[in-house]
């Protein structure tokens, strides 16, 4: 019998439904992301995953006519909460996005820092510590280490996608969002970014977007399956478990079709 995982909850969503205006883009979802863990969103492109994914940070909030039926929290507090502020939401919970977005006008150590400018002031020799930690971090250390005055522009894609993790790091969040952060990424710089997450785990809950089904196979320890049904119908959570029962073992046909390349 498999021994039930006893990773506290860090973030419950109870109910979610999310609208931009009137239209409703997420139904009914119901999930609990694990402390130390990493949760991987899969399903077929317009079901609502990365929707979703920015609801864990109200960061969908930057879209005019957005809003939330429901309850997320963390730490047992509903981030939804009027008294609560997004921002300071946001600092706990990171989001690393697709494209890689240093700021091209500040050196590689200016955007792992940028962030921490908007809080107390630092001393030199603290920042310095934060750069070179969340640099090995993010397994870009040894690359950069020489040419932190330079522009993070000057990276590759790779090396800028690890750098936006940094700069993520930096800030000390609890949970770590990445919407698809490899999918354009050749493979050998996708292989840094799977390693940088398996190794962060250990310190640090990440929740991840992607299509690749190996990927979510590789890293994830649970995995959720969004489903739309029909266009115009809003995306809903089919299926979510233990990564290794979701590619093995799954509930729905849905599940199995999708994992196994039958469609999507």
């Amino acid at each position: 019998m498999r021994r039930r995982d006893d990773a506290p909850a860090v973030m419950t969503v109870e109910n979610l439904n999310m609208y931009y205006g009137s239209f409703m883009a997420l139904k009914d979802v119901s999930m609990i992301i694990r402390k130390n863990r990493i949760t991987a969103l899969i399903g077929p492109s317009g079901c609502g995953k990365s929707t979703f994914i920015r609801s864990l940070n109200r960061m969908h909030e930057i879209v005019p006519g957005a809003r939330v039926e429901g309850r997320v929290t963390l730490d047992g507090e509903d981030i939804y909460a009027p008294e609560v502020d997004p921002v300071r939401v946001r600092r706990r919970v990171g989001m690393v996005f697709q494209k890689p977005n240093p700021f091209p006008t500040m050196s590689i150590y200016d955007n792992v820092i940028a962030g921490l400018k908007l809080g107390r002031k630092r001393k030199k020799s603290e920042l310095d510590e934060i750069v070179e930690r969340t640099l090995r971090q993010a397994a870009l250390w040894d690359e950069v280490k020489n040419k932190l005055g330079e522009s993070g522009t000057s990276l590759s894609g790779g090396q800028q996608q690890r750098l936006c993790i940094a700069r993520t790091l930096a800030l000390e969040p609890e949970v770590i969002l990445m919407d698809e952060p490899a999918s354009a990424l050749d493979p050998v710089s996708t292989q840094k970014i799977e390693d940088a997450m398996l190794e962060l785990k250990e310190q640090y809950t990440v929740v991840i977007v992607t299509h690749n089904m190996q990927q979510a196979a590789r890293v994830s320890d649970y995995t959720g399956f969004f489903f739309i049904e029909d266009m115009g119908q809003p995306g809903q959570l089919w299926e979510f478990g233990e990564t290794e029962k979701i590619f093995s073992n799954p509930d729905r046909k849905e599940t199995e079709d999708y994992v196994t390349g039958r469609f999507g």
